[in-house]
């Protein structure tokens, strides 16, 4: 090769600015250039198969791989192909110039993204290649094109110009030399090379190999199950992608595997774990099943099934993405939106299935129930679906209860739901706010999951009936008859009531007697239209107690505590240190603290000196 046969050509402007956002605001990301040069040539492969469907002259050789050669000496890799090749054109048109839109769409994308975020990016309007220049100093592409004798060596330092130059290649394909960097060494390690390929590129079914001490070793596995047919898949055989996939140890509590053909086509293998994982789902909120294009991996981000399904593991592969796919592109194109709900929609279905098998659907809800209910609290297009796929306590039977169940059982008069929200089922089951529903025969689900305080005011009704809080129930309880006739007279507590109100304040929004309490003094209920008293007390804690109104005070005109309080009131005594004392009491038995824990402990210490005089 002589000067005279060497070409100059200066790349456009919008290359050259290109070239230099990616080298320099994704420098953190290097290793990507890796996955895009495969890609590149894998997708070259495809196309060359794909040509030959109508030209056998150009089907690739037998044994057609990607071969990646580290050289640490010459302080080189090369990535060779046996793919469809490049004439003098199409290096020009292909790795010389961009679509000015392009270019700019990416800068703008690369400035709004995270850092995180960036590699999904690179591949953007075929930007994947110049990621070479984060890692190589120098460039070279010699290239021949299937069906064609002539090679061309493209060749550039990434710095304004490049170079074309005939060549020779014995075969079709192409191969993609990159000088590496001073600061670039740990790419030069085989291992290294063969770790990023199975993050990556683990299931293409093309070969991949990288020379190690003189002979090619394979780096991917091209083992695509979810490619397969089912019946060439045995239990072990998912189990062990199940545990591969998902770095876990434990087995799939389901499997779904299927094949979507028509409008949109794409391979689905997805499982629910076994087990919750050691890292809680909880912490982060989105689902990291793994999107492939053409069974190349492109993002664990693209969030194919919705934050409240982000327990399922797993992969979708689809023909219908571009290989250079970008976060961007994943946002808006309406081909990935399809594939999300179809996804999700077999997902739901699957657990409804499951659900019709208690026993194992028992083992599912203990491990990820409480996220299943964030669907009912945030996503109104599957909120039904959700609703009878939720499981609960109940203070009327063993084990859990679905909101179907519940209606079932539900007795005459009966018009709502009734729940009550707490931190643990135990307390809940002591719980005086249960009092009057158990004299009645009323069953009351227990809730005692963070969510819970949000997802039935989502809800709101199942089966037309609507879902009610206990501590703002007492209107409808009063409706239905106790079972058995209430011990003792109700005394007239309103002059009681009247001075109550006096000596609390503001601490409480109404003092009423209540025909719900049979053991206990007093309980708290929800004030007005207001939240109950669990999200009450959660918007206390986070110091939002200003758009709640404060909680009622019941007390029970049948108990001794109230006929003492009525009488001693009707002598004249004061009776606000009682009435701060009973409130006090009641926020106890509701698992809160005394308001004033001081006072509330000076009151006790006397009320027992007085008992002990």
């Amino acid at each position: 090769m002589t000067d005279a046969t060497i070409e100059k050509h200066g790349f456009e402007a919008e290359v050259g600015r290109l070239l230099d956002l990616v080298v320099h605001s994704l420098y953190s990301d290097r290793e990507i250039f890796l996955r895009e040069l495969v890609a590149n040539a894998a997708d070259a492969t495809d196309r060359r198969r794909f040509e030959s469907l109508t030209h056998a002259s150009l089907a690739p050789p037998e044994g057609a791989k990607v071969r990646i050669v580290p050289a640490k000496a010459e302080r080189t890799i090369t990535i060779s192909d046996d793919g469809i090749g490049m004439t003098r054109e199409e290096l020009i048109s292909h790795l010389g110039t961009i679509a000015r839109s392009g270019t700019r769409a990416f800068g703008e994308a690369l400035a709004a993204a995270k850092p995180e975020e960036r590699p999904s990016l690179i591949g953007q309007f075929g930007v994947g290649f110049y990621s070479a220049f984060m890692v190589a100093e120098r460039v070279e592409v010699t290239s021949r094109k299937a069906g064609g004798e002539e090679a061309w060596t493209w060749a550039s330092e990434g710095k304004g110009e490049y170079t074309l130059a005939p060549s020779t290649r014995e075969n079709a394909g192409t191969d993609v030399v990159l000088h590496m960097k001073g600061d670039a060494e740990e790419f030069l390690e085989p291992m290294r090379i063969e770790t990023i390929v199975r993050k990556w590129a683990d299931h293409i079914t093309l070969p991949i190999t990288v020379e190690k001490d003189g002979k090619d070793v394979a780096a991917n596995t091209g083992n695509a199950l979810w490619r397969k047919a089912k019946s060439e898949i045995s239990e072990d055989d998912y189990t062990e992608f199940y545990r591969h996939n998902a770095h876990a140890f434990d087995s799939p509590w389901a499997t779904l595997h299927w094949r979507a053909e028509g409008v949109m086509e794409f391979h689905a293998l997805l499982f629910v774990p076994g087990m919750k994982p050691f890292m809680a789902v909880e912490e982060e909120r989105t689902s990291k099943v793994r999107l492939h294009v053409r069974r190349m991996f492109i993002t664990d981000a693209a969030e194919l099934l919705p934050p409240w399904l982000r327990f399922v593991q797993g992969v979708v592969d689809t023909e219908d993405l571009p290989l250079n796919v970008s976060r961007e592109m994943l946002q808006s194109t309406p081909v990935l939106a399809r594939i999300r709900k179809a996804v999700t929609n077999r997902v739901i279905t699957e657990l409804k299935n499951k659900a019709k098998d208690a026993e194992d659907y028992a083992k599912f809800w203990a491990n990820f129930g409480a996220i299943l209910k964030e669907g009912a609290w945030e996503d109104a297009e599957h909120r039904k679906d959700v609703a009878g796929l939720l499981r609960f306590k109940s203070s009327a039977v063993e084990g859990w209860v679905s909101l179907a169940e519940y209606v079932g059982r539900m007795k005459e008069g009966q018009e709502s739901i009734f729940f009550l929200v707490g931190d643990d089922v135990d307390t809940l089951v002591r719980s005086n706010q249960l009092e009057g529903f158990r004299a009645r025969g009323i069953e009351v689900l227990l809730l005692t999951d963070s969510i819970d305080a949000f997802w039935p005011e989502r809800l709101d009704s199942f089966e037309d009936k609507k879902l009610c809080s206990v501590t703002a129930g007492g209107e409808e309880l009063s409706k239905i008859a106790p079972e058995n006739a209430p011990e003792g007279e109700a005394v007239d507590a309103e002059a009681l009531i009247a001075a109550m109100k006096e000596a609390i304040g503001e601490a409480v929004s109404d003092v009423r007697t209540t025909d719900r309490l049979v053991d206990s003094a007093a309980v708290l209920a929800s004030g007005g239209d207001g939240p109950d008293l669990q999200m009450q007390r959660l918007l206390r804690r986070a110091g939002r107690m200003n758009y709640a109104p404060a909680p009622v005070l019941e007390i029970n005109p049948r108990h001794a505590l109230v006929a003492r309080l009525v009488a001693r009131q009707a002598e004249g005594a004061d009776i606000a240190g009682d009435a701060l004392l009973l409130l006090d009491l009641a926020r106890i038995q509701d698992g809160d603290p005394p308001a004033d824990t001081a006072r509330f402990a000076r009151r006790v210490e006397s009320l027992l000196s007085a008992s002990n005089g």
